[in-house]
Parts: structure tokens; sequence; C-alpha cells
């Protein structure tokens, strides 16, 4: 195969068109994460005025939270209506409409599952961002491996309910609240960290022996608030500066605990350096 060939069916080398106005190859390198600039995806906030105008006017956190889990639930139809609402027949029964709650609540179980296969998606199509791993290794392309991911992530079951849009809110609503009511601090970045056990396949730059690497990460990854909770998931521990427009969830950004009991933080991949520790 020739070397056009080789990079084609390399996913390494892939980058896609985005929504967020930075080139994928600037966001997911290390000169990006050392100086970070604001990141919107468009259309997000200019199609929905009217939450973030609610938003301004929140007194605090609480009542922001509330705002946003109120608006989602109306904009895309995702409170359960009574039985008396779905009337007596059965024909009138619908499968339940996919959100943002549950693909989050999918993840927590296995982030390389359907609702993480979507997650994904959505980060390639915004960000440009190719995935690297998803229950296996998405090395060279076609491959079983590739097929999976695909297919997850397609599924018409969380497409039913204009889900990337959700996500898109969500990802403006995590930035809004990072910013008004500084849920990790103050500043353009948060220290996290991460935990693994097979972290040297992810090296891109050093080794993890020296302490200080860079790693390429997947496309979407979790990070833990502490180092204790990282721990639980691997002897390697990585910590990291993690600028936080490249954040998607934080713990107290939303009404629910489906994540909390791991101080999880979901972020947007790419190559990290880190600094890392054999615990």
């Amino acid at each position: 195969m020739s070397l056009a060939g080789d990079r084609e069916a390399d996913p390494a080398r892939w980058y896609t068109t985005n929504l967020v106005g930075v080139p994928a190859p600037l966001l997911a390198s290390t000169a990006f994460n050392a100086h970070p600039q604001p990141l919107h995806i468009a259309g997000a906030r200019e199609c929905n005025p009217g939450l973030f105008a609610l938003l301004q006017r929140s007194r605090d956190a609480d009542e922001a939270r509330a705002v946003f889990a109120h608006y989602m639930s109306l904009a895309f139809g995702l409170a359960r209506p009574s039985d008396e609402a779905r009337g007596e027949a059965s024909g009138d029964r619908r499968r339940w409409r996919s959100s943002y709650l549950k693909l989050l609540q999918g993840w927590g179980l296995d982030s390389n599952g359907p609702s993480g296969a979507v997650l994904k998606g959505w980060v390639e199509s915004r960000f440009g961002l190719v995935p690297s791993f998803h229950g296996a290794p998405l090395a060279r392309f076609p491959s079983p491996a590739w097929v999976a991911y695909l297919e997850q992530k397609a599924a018409s079951r969380y497409h039913n309910n204009s889900i990337f849009q959700q996500l898109d809110l969500l990802y403006e609503f995590c930035q809004w609240m990072l910013v008004r009511f500084a849920l990790l601090g103050g500043g353009t970045h948060a220290t996290l960290w991460r935990g693994g056990t097979r972290c040297e396949e992810q090296v891109a730059a050093g080794s993890l022996r020296e302490r200080h690497c860079t790693v390429r990460l997947n496309n979407l990854v979790s990070f833990s608030t502490t180092r204790d909770e990282a721990q639980c998931f691997g002897d390697w521990v990585l910590q990291a500066r993690v600028p936080q427009c490249k954040l998607l969830l934080v713990p107290g950004l939303l009404n629910t605990t489906s994540l909390h009991g791991e101080a999880e933080v979901l972020a947007i991949g790419g190559d990290c350096e880190v600094e890392a520790r054999y615990d």
C-alpha cells in the first residue's frame, strides 16, 4: 500500500471538520492545552437564547441547575408522561426518548458501550477528534472494532430526540457554569487525575518512568478530581492540568448523582502532558 493509503487507513492521522472554530490538530495538541482559548459550539447558544437569558438571572448554582433541567425537559420532551397522559391503549405507549442524562448514566456504567459510542461520536462531530479506543483499539480501518463502534454510535435508539443538540447545550451549560460559579475554581485549567493499568500504550512522547511525559488520550475521557479516587482505576495515576474549555461534565453541574460517586469529570481528549506516578 502507498504512503497515502497508509495514512488513510490510520485513524491517528484523521481529523474531521468541527463546529468550534479551532482546527482539530491544534485542539488535540499540547500547545493548545498550554494556551487554551474559550470554545463554543456554533449555533448552540444562538438557537437557545431563552435558556441563557434565564441562566443570567440565576442567583446561585442551584437555581441555574434547576433552570437548565427544566429547559431541557421542555425543549426535548424529557419528562415522563403520566399514565393518563399516555392513554390507556397500549398503542399509545412509546419507547422512551433518548436523553443526555441516560447517556451519562450509560457512560458511568460502561464507557465502551453504546452510550459511550454516541458520546465519542458527538466529540467527532463537534470537535473533529476521532476516537482511538472503544472496547478495543481503533487502529487500522476497517476492522471489527471500527465496525462495532460505527454501528453503536449510529444506533437509531439514541438518535430519536436530537441527542447531539442536547449534548451541545450540556457542553455550553458546563462552560457557562465554570465561568459563572467557578465549579472547579477560577483560572483556565483544572488539576485532575486519571488512573489506569496500561498507560504505557498511550505514551506519545517521553516515558512513564521519567514521571513527566505526553500521553495520547481518547477523544473523550474520564478524570477524577482527587488522586485517591483515581487510584481506584489502576496502579498508574496521571496528573494533568486540563483546560476547562475542554470539559463536558464536572461534579456539581447537574442535579444527578449518576457520576458523583467517582468525582468524575468528562473531558475532550488529545495529547496531554502528565505527571505519572506508580502506586
